[in-house]
């Protein structure tokens, strides 16, 4: 099982108490991808500029990544600066500059129309409907997005979420996205929308997972609640949403049959993955996982949600 995933390659200036890091490899594909990585094959469709070289072109290529999808172009690759000082859980932005992201247009590499997972990453949501017309057959689509396109580009987000199948976006965005501030309501307004399940990250309090199952009209709602592990020392949340889509979602593509345990147990992976991009910068951990540390960790976050 394959998954395509389109969204940024990009680096990263960040500081958080635990210091400072310049221009490291981050953006919202490249975490999906090493994340989701350890469960199936990943495809990538990006673009980047003349600064991406054969050293961050290793970060892929070390899990296996296909990286065929990514466009190199003249110019500087996407690149964002924020800072967590104030608050671990929200970062404040000091510069953002698009650079070759601000001409991008996503095209589908022949050799990646057979895949049957197709995740669309917290882009512009024109780009994200694009790639999903290319890709009319897939098995799954997952997407995540934000405040900026929920508020200033709804009528072009709404398209998409017509097209969805699951949507991974944080708590506040569910309510906003919702126009509700009730997170049940929210979410069952959102998933009026399109997606028949909606994954609510809550940050270091875990994910809810709300899902509608049976007939339109006739659907039962279920909702399971994931925790998240209380970890020591958070050096930098950067990329822990993403990381979270890619455990889940690529836990998802590995198995066979999907099913209401197969949604749980994803929830699970994806707070691992979550977890684990937080104990360095950038996606430094990521570069450094085995699968037999995720399943350790998977273990002790199964042990946390025994009553017995």
């Amino acid at each position: 099982m394959a998954i395509t995933v389109v969204g940024s390659v990009a680096y990263d200036s960040i500081e958080t108490p635990a210091g400072r890091r310049e221009r490291c490899l981050g953006g919202a594909a490249t975490y999906f991808s090493l994340a989701a990585s350890f469960f199936c094959d990943v495809r990538v469709i990006a673009v980047v500029g003349e600064d991406f070289g054969p050293e961050q072109e290793a970060v892929f290529k070390k899990r296996n990544v296909d990286t065929r999808g990514i466009e190199h172009t003249a110019g500087k690759s996407f690149f964002w600066e924020g800072s967590y000082l104030e608050n671990l859980n929200e970062a404040k932005t000091h510069n953002t500059e698009l650079n070759v992201f601000a001409a991008f247009n996503p095209q589908l590499p022949d050799v990646y129309r057979d895949s049957e997972f197709l995740f669309l990453a917290n882009i512009d949501p024109v780009l994200q409907r694009r790639v999903r017309e290319q890709m009319p057959d897939v098995k799954l689509v997952a997407g995540d997005t934000m405040n900026y396109w929920i508020n200033d580009h709804r009528p072009a987000l709404l398209e998409v979420l017509k097209g969805l199948d699951i949507l991974l976006i944080n708590d506040t965005e569910t309510r906003v996205l919702g126009a509700n501030k009730n997170l049940v309501k929210a979410a069952q307004a959102v998933m009026a929308m399109g997606p028949r399940i909606l994954v609510v990250k809550h940050g270091e309090y875990g994910a809810t997972l709300f899902h509608h199952s049976g007939p339109k009209g006739k659907s039962a709602e279920h909702t399971f609640r994931a925790p998240a592990l209380p970890l020591e020392e958070v050096v930098d949340p950067t990329g822990a949403g993403d990381s979270f889509a890619g455990g889940f979602f690529g836990y998802l593509a590995s198995q066979k049959e999907l099913t209401p345990g197969s949604f749980r147990r994803a929830m699970f992976y994806g707070s691992t993955m979550g977890s684990f991009a937080c104990e360095q910068f950038g996606t430094e951990r990521l570069q450094q996982l085995s699968r037999a540390e995720i399943d350790e960790r998977f273990n002790l976050f199964r042990e946390l949600t025994h009553l017995d």
